[in-house]
């Protein structure tokens, strides 16, 4: 497994070479320091990287190159690149913006080393990892449109959940980050029809949006 960590501080880089040095599958780890290192790699890596992982914390002199903007240019380039979030804080408001922007984890550098393998694990077999929170203190997101995400893996205590058929293949959409016209026209049911689905999954799941959504189903996946 081809691997690119973005942080910029290369002691993280040191750490997780050793860290994985034994992670099934093997990984080769790239290393980039900042976004433009990061950008040159992605055009320069063959085969490409099967998961980035990007710090947002990034110390960059250009705004426009934090994290966070760069999550998002790289959600728009490489639409089918799993991103893992990087933090040295596990701020609930980072954790949902991040998710948000389309990463498929979110993993707080002070985690034990094997809980770290574990995240990642989960994320290469198309799973969601978020850090351990309270979901109902969370504030409500808003939906934003993005591009579709990798195929998303549903924990088997989602069997549990009171929705029908129908419904997990509505919540499968919107775990790819699909929008409901598109969920609707690939279901062939109307958008009116998986609006209403939409609700029931935020009801069963105890949320009110399709961020805190994702996050639930990320807390079932632990």
């Amino acid at each position: 497994m081809h691997l690119l960590l973005v942080d910029d501080h290369p002691l993280i880089h040191v750490a997780l070479r050793a860290l994985l040095a034994d992670f099934d599958p093997p990984v080769q780890l790239h290393s980039a320091l900042d976004a433009e290192g990061a950008r040159t790699l992605l055009t320069q890596l063959r085969p490409s990287p099967d998961l980035l992982l990007l710090d947002l914390q990034l110390a960059d002199a250009q705004p426009q190159s934090d994290g966070f903007a760069l999550l998002d240019e790289m959600r728009a380039r490489y639409p089918a690149l799993p991103i893992v979030c990087l933090s040295g804080t596990n701020q609930m408001a980072e954790v949902i913006r991040a998710i948000d922007q389309g990463a498929m984890g979110f993993i707080p550098k002070h985690v034990d080393p094997e809980e770290f393998k574990a995240a990642l694990a989960l994320v290469v077999v198309g799973g969601i990892y978020v850090p351990p929170m309270r979901l109902d203190s969370a504030a409500p997101a808003p939906a934003r449109p993005s591009e579709p995400r990798p195929a998303a893996a549903l924990p088997a205590s989602l069997a549990a959940l009171p929705i029908t058929p129908r419904q997990h293949e509505v919540l499968q959409g919107l775990l790819l980050g699909k929008p409901n016209k598109l969920i609707a026209s690939e279901l062939n049911i109307s958008a009116d029809t998986v609006k209403d689905h939409v609700q029931a999954i935020f009801r069963a799941l105890g949320v009110n949006s399709r961020t805190q959504a994702v996050l639930a189903v990320g807390q079932m996946n632990r």
